[in-house]
């Protein structure tokens, strides 16, 4: 799994105010359409996976498996999280660059 600056930008996301973290506040984002991109931890259960996968698929947001929930809690400031949604666009787009 490639980090390249993956966790400090997730950082600065959540300095800029760009993150719903939490599974209310993130579906909350996705399906108001403020979501720009949503992570997803990938030691989440299964179904929750699945569950965010499709409803990004509904509404054509970029979606990413990352880290764990440890790992993204951390890297907003908080504790464990299981997703997150991007919510600025710049900034979703710089994270997906830093995935590839």
């Amino acid at each position: 799994m490639k980090n390249n600056g993956f966790c400090g930008m997730l950082g600065i996301c959540a300095k800029a105010g760009a993150v719903a973290s939490g599974a209310f506040a993130a579906e909350k984002a996705i399906k108001t359409g403020t979501a720009r991109l949503v992570i997803v931890a990938a030691d989440a259960a299964e179904n929750t996976k699945a569950d965010y996968e499709r409803l990004c698929e509904s509404r054509d947001i970029p979606f990413l498996m990352y880290a764990d929930k440890e790992t993204l809690g951390k890297a907003i400031g908080k504790g464990e999280r299981t997703v997150i949604a991007i919510t600025e666009k710049g900034l979703a787009d710089s994270l997906r660059l830093k995935m590839t």
